[in-house]
């Protein structure tokens, strides 16, 4: 099993990002799949998820500003960033699971959101 998130950055506040996760290993298609997030001396928070029918679920401070979605052709699930604050800083993991059993989280990718 594994997962391989892309797409972090340096952006300034009010600009956008990216993320991709590439997944192998698993039944994809089947997986409900989930973005995580760890800031500096805080502990992982959960931040989207998205079923296996597409419908997908989001943290309250995220929702209208990020977007799930996946490609189960490609395996990959991606996070659309728009409108990031610096609050958004931390480093982004994708994983297996919805908001309460999230797990098997890759590496993850840097996110910094400033000016």
């Amino acid at each position: 099993l594994q997962l391989v998130e892309s797409g972090g950055g340096l952006v300034q506040p009010g600009g956008s990002l990216r993320l991709s996760c590439a997944a192998s290993g698993f039944t994809f298609s089947s997986s409900t799949l989930s973005w995580a997030r760890q800031a500096p001396g805080k502990g992982l928070e959960w931040v989207s998820g998205i079923y296996s029918d597409g419908s997908t679920d989001y943290l309250e401070s995220t929702k209208g500003r990020f977007t799930i979605s996946r490609d189960n052709a490609k395996n990959t699930v991606y996070l659309q960033m728009n409108s990031l604050k610096a609050d958004d800083t931390a480093v982004y993991y994708c994983g297996i699971g919805g908001r309460v059993d999230f797990h098997s989280w890759g590496q993850g990718t840097q996110v910094t959101v400033s000016s």
